[in-house]
């Protein structure tokens, strides 16, 4: 880069253009150089501005804390927003959420080194609405829930104090009240990213495949495309560390590679015979770790 370099933070991202927000000014529409430079919001980069042309160009992302990624159906992996402090995952009693899903979210959390959080939406529907039995075994994990609902505001203020100095990154299926979560605690700023996005000639009606929402409490992030989760292939070894509690119990096993399935004196196993370990949790690790190899093949990845 140039010796005019600016370094600022990506707050939105349409594709090869993105808009980056730094300390001179309002953020600035830039393209990214070339097409094997992986950029996505919450990224913090160098950007530059040509002699005669006023388009601005991104031309290095500086080194990311963590990046949250994902799998596609083909097993490759795609970046969804960097340097996170928590993925906020929003569940609801209806429309009933998948829990097997909801663990593919916070093993992928816990894989990148991000602190998972559940946020329970729709408090105002009735006790019995629907089950959510899935989540105390994640509460007794160490997880923290906080339970809102984002039509009445009940619980937003505890919900902000766990947020304040954070970025974190709200995802949940379709239908749990994500969109009506971030208007409730960052409304204004939404719109203004709407005015951003016109701005930047993008077009009101562009998908935004990720966006940082700055408020004076912390930031959030938001990406439209993660509705399904699948997290990004690893060895099979390491499928494990996305559930802590087998994790925890993988030193006991007799066989240091041991993936906790059939293996003989196996740790893991015999914590879930005896119930330490929730039989539910360690199916869903089991679905992972079968679904983590079939896109493994696809992909044709090798250690």
């Amino acid at each position: 880069m140039s010796d005019g370099a600016i370094r600022g933070c990506v707050v939105e991202c349409y594709g090869r253009r993105v808009l980056v927000a730094h300390d001179a000014g309002a953020p600035l529409a830039c393209k990214v150089r070339g097409r094997k430079l992986d950029v996505v919001a919450g990224d913090e980069v160098l950007i530059e501005k040509h002699e005669g042309s006023d388009d601005w160009t991104v031309g290095e992302r500086l080194a990311r804390r963590n990046v949250l990624c994902r799998s596609d159906s083909r097993g490759l992996e795609e970046s969804i927003a960097a340097n996170l402090d928590q993925l906020g995952v929003v569940v609801a009693p209806l429309p009933a959420c998948d829990p097997f899903v909801v663990d593919r979210y916070v093993a992928g959390a816990c894989l990148a080194g991000i602190a998972p959080l559940l946020i329970v939406n729709k408090l105002d529907l009735p006790g019995d609405a629907g089950d959510l039995s899935y989540i105390e075994p994640l509460r007794k994990l160490g997880l923290p829930v906080h339970l809102v609902s984002a039509r009445s505001g009940a619980g937003l203020p505890e919900l902000i104090t766990a947020l304040t100095g954070k970025r974190t990154l709200l995802a949940g299926q379709s239908g749990v009240g994500k969109s009506s979560l971030l208007n409730a605690l960052a409304g204004d700023a939404i719109r203004a990213i709407g005015r951003l996005s016109e701005r930047s000639g993008e077009g009101r009606h562009t998908t935004v495949s990720s966006a940082i929402i700055r408020q004076p409490w912390g930031e959030l992030a938001d990406s439209p495309g993660v509705r399904d989760y699948t997290p990004a292939v690893v060895p099979p070894q390491d499928v494990q560390r996305g559930f802590m509690e087998i994790g925890g119990l993988a030193g006991g096993c007799r066989f240091q590679d041991c993936l906790h399935l059939r293996e003989p004196q196996c740790a893991v196993q015999a914590a879930v015979d005896s119930g330490a370990i929730d039989p539910r949790r360690y199916e869903s690790y089991r679905r992972l770790l079968n679904l983590n190899r079939q896109l493994d093949d696809k992909r044709g990845w090798r250690a």
